[in-house]
């Protein structure tokens, strides 16, 4: 349970400096817009995803962008506490990005569809 929490806690203090660091600010603000009219949601794997397919380009390239800061995080954490990415990830997932989502956007949990909240 201690190892958990450390991993938890190290996966939050990574996001938190992220959006400033690491994303620029018109790819998350494409993100966002985007989750809230249910086009994009987060994935139990800690990355973002597509709810309903979209052909903008620059949304895609704002999600890919997102994800890919992300995947950075999720090795960092990782490393630090002697798990996989992969663990990391759902941990943020479980214990960070469940608890931010809003109402009406959509959330994909472990071997379940897309769901709205």
């Amino acid at each position: 349970m201690r190892h958990h929490l450390s991993l938890a806690a190290a996966v939050l203090a990574a996001l938190a400096v992220a959006p400033a660091a690491a994303v620029a600010m018109d790819a998350k603000s494409a993100v966002d817009a985007a989750k809230a009219a249910g086009v994009v949601g987060e994935q139990a794997d800690g990355y973002l995803g597509f709810v309903k397919a979209s052909a903008d380009p620059a949304l895609k390239a704002a999600v890919a962008e997102i994800n890919a800061g992300r995947a950075d995080l999720y090795r960092q954490a990782a490393a630090k506490n002697g798990v996989t990415p992969e663990a990391a990830g759902a941990s943020a997932f479980n214990t960070i990005v469940q608890a931010k989502l809003k109402p009406g956007e959509y959330y994909k949990p472990a071997g379940g569809g897309w769901t709205r909240k």
